[in-house]
């Protein structure tokens, strides 16, 4: 059975990441890697070319039956150089959002890992602080395994402009969200390109950082209505 693993497996380019390490000693391909990066941004496009992935389902181990779509997995399969700039956009990215306090401080100690588990620690907080205050409180209850799937566009790029981000980087993101191209792997079976419009595909080092921008407002309208509440 051929094993994958979505931070080292090729993608649709077949590039390893041991491929790209060489590449990147060589200080031209490195400044050329760096200028096709600068122009995403400057021009506000993220290339087709990046946008196509492959998921590969494959078998959960240690299963007594594989009857039931609970015992496969996807993995992602990207580009490997789209993934390259991905993971310096998403630094930068992060760094800048931090530096601006738009990011809800409860999300700095997970940013990286777990930032879409802070808004139900957060409201859980909220919920046995009301219970402690003999307050009656009530929740809303959403499915967050549909998050990325379920991310709305237009509302994300809102919340970039209130992020305060240059015209070009919002510009760039309303690109790099849409016209994206996946395809299905199983054993042997292949499926042909189908385009993904919804939400934002996951397997991207841009994830971490997206989920927390998008999740942030909700996170500091709890916090207001905690101070309103005087809790």
């Amino acid at each position: 059975m051929t094993k994958y693993n979505s931070s080292s497996t090729p993608g649709p380019d077949k590039l390893l990441w041991r491929h790209l390490k060489i590449i990147l000693k060589d200080s031209t391909c490195l400044k050329n890697i760096i200028s096709i990066a600068n122009t995403c941004i400057d021009l506000g496009y993220w290339p087709s070319h990046f946008k196509i992935s492959s998921t590969v389902i494959i078998p959960k181990p240690n299963k007594a039956s594989y009857n039931s779509p609970k015992a496969f997995k996807p993995i992602i399969l990207l580009n490997m150089l789209g993934k390259l700039i991905e993971k310096v956009i998403s630094d930068r990215l992060q760094l800048h959002m931090v530096s601006n306090n738009f990011i809800h401080h409860c999300q700095l100690g997970s940013l990286k890992f777990k930032s879409t588990t802070d808004a139900g620690v957060t409201l859980t907080h909220f919920i046995r602080t009301g219970w402690v205050r003999n307050l009656s409180t009530s929740t809303l209850t959403f499915n967050i395994s549909q998050f990325f799937p379920s991310l709305n566009h237009y509302l994300f790029c809102l919340i970039l402009k209130k992020a305060d981000l240059d015209s070009n980087v919002i510009q760039f993101f309303s690109s790099y969200l849409v016209n994206t191209k996946m395809q299905y792997v199983w054993n042997n079976f292949s499926s042909h390109f189908v385009n993904i419009n919804v939400g934002v595909g996951q397997g991207s080092a841009l994830f971490p950082i997206l989920s927390t921008l998008y999740l942030a407002p909700f996170l500091y309208i709890l916090e207001k209505c905690l101070k309103n509440l005087n809790l």
